[in-house]
């Protein structure tokens, strides 16, 4: 009996250690499942909560990771603490925490330029227009901003053939007629870049923000490589529809929040963000130019870069770099011509 019971001690004890090590042979895998967490994985989530996430464009644990609280709460109807569990865990999985300048030095080299064709302009841009980046052209009618927003949205589908552009007309400037002109000039099959461009026409702010909005949803269901997203105008909707002071700071807030998406849509995707923006004329200035930018601080501050676009001597245009996170100030002159921008020296 004795025996007996020995041996059964001494079998519990044999198959306990191939557990324990089963166990610890299984850890790598444990933390490979935590950094591929699914919607449904979050705390909190449950199957119904993922499906409103998903049918709101929450598609991945990124889209969470960047949300605010107040749009899962009003997005998934969950209260704040929910959302900020479902957050923090969307952050730690993506690790989204501090990192060292190498690391981000590092994810800079993913980042692209799309060229203008013009040496002058793109010297200007340190090699050109930057992705993860919003870049705001802004001056008066005639001085360039759409030709520029054609011209780069050739300029991406040349330099990558699976690439898309996507243009959000809020003044019914695109031209799909200028856009042959500029693919013959880059010599490429004109019917080629027009199939490769989604144009989207805006008729109020609402849609125009709904239609930002609705960027990453199009690249998931469809599957199109978006490498750049022109808005032209930016500021033409919100002036026209909030007028007098006492409407400024809801246009303010709308028209922050609108930046906030599409910085948003470049950071996350690698997206080159172009935006036009409309001027006014200071009466109060009486040296200098009085012309300043609609949107006051708000578009400054969510703004990448800025360039002040102006009509020059004998029909050219002159580009101002006014702000730019790591390049000095200068000028650029060059000409639009039916094929593209040319220098002028």
């Amino acid at each position: 009996m004795a025996e007996a019971k020995i041996k059964v001690i001494m079998d519990e004890f044999i198959t306990e250690e191939p557990k324990s090590k089963v166990l610890k042979s299984t850890e790598p895998d444990k933390v490979l499942k935590m950094e591929k967490l699914t919607l449904s994985d979050l705390p909190g989530v449950g199957a119904a909560t993922a499906e409103k996430l998903e049918q709101a464009g929450y598609r991945d644990m990124m889209a969470v990771a960047v949300a605010t609280l107040g749009e899962l709460v009003e997005t998934a109807g969950v209260t704040e603490a929910v959302a900020r569990k479902m957050i923090n865990a969307a952050r730690d999985s993506m690790k989204m925490g501090f990192e060292t300048g190498m690391e981000v030095l590092k994810k800079r080299a993913l980042i692209s330029k799309i060229s203008t064709g013009c040496t002058n302009f793109d010297n200007l841009m340190g090699g050109g227009f930057e992705t993860s980046a919003i870049t705001e052209c802004f001056g008066e009618f005639g001085s360039g901003k759409t030709q520029v927003g054609h011209l780069l949205c050739v300029n991406i589908l040349k330099e990558d053939p699976d690439a898309h552009a996507v243009y959000i007309d809020t003044e019914n400037t695109f031209r799909p007629e200028r856009i042959k002109q500029f693919a013959l000039g880059a010599g490429m099959n004109p019917e080629d870049a027009l199939t490769r461009i989604m144009v989207a026409r805006a008729f109020n702010s609402d849609h125009q923000m709904l239609l930002a909005e609705k960027v990453e949803t199009m690249m998931a269901e469809q599957g199109k490589k978006v490498r750049l997203v022109v808005v032209d105008s930016l500021t033409s909707h919100f002036r026209a529809e909030f007028i007098g002071r006492g409407t400024l700071a809801e246009r303010q807030q709308k028209l922050n929040r609108h930046m906030h998406t599409l910085a948003k849509i470049a950071n996350t995707n690698n997206i080159c963000v172009y935006v036009t923006n409309q001027v006014m004329a200071k009466p109060d200035q009486f040296f200098g130019d009085p012309t300043q930018a609609i949107g006051g601080h708000v578009v400054a501050h969510a703004s990448t870069f800025r360039i002040y676009l102006r009509k020059g001597r004998k029909g050219t245009r002159v580009a101002k770099l006014i702000d730019a996170p790591n390049l000095a100030d200068g000028e650029a002159c060059f000409e639009v011509t039916e094929g593209g921008l040319v220098d002028v020296k």
